[in-house]
């Protein structure tokens, strides 16, 4: 970090608002706001490279899922390559100010769900690289990807501008805000996932919002328990669907069982560990999701309370943060206890059941998880199905959302006071995404060859089609 940026960061520390903003704008003068335009191709390693060595560890049997579905666009392939981005990122201008970043902050990774009280919101989704890191990382990605998206649905160019503009503009402004309240109320503030649908989709009437949000209400265990079991030789089980959903011919002991559920138990609050008592494990099952996580250990474990009173669980593989290589190790020995706090310090409210545990495999490998619900009245939006109009204050709530993530862990005032109230950070970012959107589709060109020429697994022959 350059002694001008150490010096402006230090002077913001345990000062006023108003000295806060001000050391912000101190930061200008060693990192102008236009350098974030700066966009550096030239890389030491080829994309398929970077993928390739996220490979380590994963199941080998599934990578040519993972390698099928970022191969169906451009915007699919940006999903999968977060460790490509944070390799691109490392070099690029950054003020020195550290938050909480999501790691993986493209448009799909935000959604709606409910709280604990059963309230709908709007908010980021995905943690599983999640670390303290340049506050700049999330939004270059944000911003990116909201480039790809209207590239991929042909929007015109000067309704993508307006969309990338519109969402880095909506950061800066949400952030200015933050910047005004006390810190209490940030960690309480929220966005309310109707109300986004209603500012979002051109004359939706109030009849047709109430019956979507009754649709979410009912995406909880209950909802997905019929579809996902049935009763073979008188005991439920999870229904077998390769290769997406199927039980592996390798199943863990009752004692191992045993000892990676007490883990996850231990890491619940005393009052949710009362709660997770009333349920008793009845089956599991390998689940593939995603994009970039595709060959990562991800388990569904159903529970009973009842014979009508079901949990279903998702115990997924936590693995180092790509970030880590740049942003330097998570301070959390279990990379699952990585995901739930940075998931509790970013979101407004976040599932009951949201814990961690690990299990050692044959060899003495010794696997993290973090668990939650599989279903919790989640949901993310089809962007494909957007106007630009509607796809362009979309993407503001994004940007919002993202503000308030970021300043519940960072120094909003300080931040605010970098990116001012012009509009030259917005621009910046403007021709940076535009950059990354020619990168990126460079990129997945690259992945076509290389599943043409079979340097990355493909589809075994006679196996069934991914969807």
């Amino acid at each position: 970090m350059p002694e001008r940026v150490r010096k402006a960061a230090k002077a913001a520390a345990g000062a006023g608002p108003h000295e806060k903003y001000e050391a912000g704008k101190a930061l200008r003068t060693a990192v102008p706001r236009e350098s974030h335009a700066e966009l550096q191709p030239k890389r030491a390693k080829s994309p398929i490279e970077i993928l390739r060595a996220s490979d380590a560890g994963r199941l080998e049997e599934l990578l040519w899922i993972r390698y099928a579905r970022m191969a169906s666009s451009p915007f699919a392939f940006y999903r999968g390559a977060a460790a490509v981005m944070a390799y691109d990122l490392a070099p690029t201008p950054a003020t020195g100010l550290r938050v909480q970043l999501c790691g993986d902050a493209h448009l799909m990774n935000f959604g709606g769900f409910g709280t604990p009280e059963r309230n709908l919101i709007f908010d980021i989704n995905d943690f599983d690289e999640t670390l303290a890191g340049p506050w700049e990382w999330d939004v270059k990605r944000l911003a990116a990807s909201v480039a790809i998206a209207a590239n991929q649905q042909e929007h015109r160019r000067k309704d993508k501008d307006a969309a990338v503009l519109g969402a880095v503009r909506a950061y800066r402004e949400a952030m200015r805000a933050y910047a005004a309240m006390p810190a209490v109320e940030i960690w309480y503030s929220r966005i309310d996932a109707t109300t986004l649908v209603r500012e979002v989709v051109s004359g939706i009437a109030r009849s047709k919002l109430k019956q979507l949000e009754l649709r979410l209400r009912k995406r909880t265990s209950s909802y997905v328990f019929p579809k996902l079991t049935r009763v073979v030789d008188g005991q439920l089980r999870i229904v077998d669907d390769p290769p997406l959903i199927f039980h592996q011919t390798s199943q863990v002991s009752a004692g191992e069982l045993r000892s990676v559920l007490e883990t996850y138990r231990a890491s619940l609050p005393p009052d949710r560990q009362l709660l997770f008592d009333r349920y008793r494990f009845v089956d599991y099952a390998l689940k593939v999701v995603g994009v970039g996580s595709v060959g990562t250990r991800c388990y569904i474990g159903l529970f009973m309370a009842s014979h009508d009173d079901p949990l279903i669980l998702q115990a997924k593989e936590a693995r180092d943060s790509v970030l880590a290589p740049y942003c330097g190790a998570s301070p959390f020995a279990n990379a699952g206890e990585r995901v739930v706090v940075g998931q509790r310090v970013m979101q407004a409210g976040s599932d009951i059941f949201l814990g961690w545990t690990q299990f050692a495999e044959e060899g003495g490998r010794t696997v993290d998880y973090y668990m939650r619900q599989l279903r919790d009245m989640k949901t993310s939006a089809n962007v494909e199905g957007m106007t630009p109009p509607e796809f362009a204050r979309y993407v503001q709530f994004c940007g919002h959302a993202l503000a308030r993530a970021h300043a519940k862990s960072g120094e909003p005032a300080t931040i605010a006071g970098y990116l001012g109230n012009g509009a030259a950070f917005d621009r910046a970012l403007l021709h940076f995404a535009d950059a990354y959107a020619e990168l990126n589709l460079a990129d997945h060109g690259a992945l076509l060859h290389a599943i043409a020429n079979r340097i990355v697994p493909t589809k075994p022959d006679g196996a069934a089609e991914e969807t």
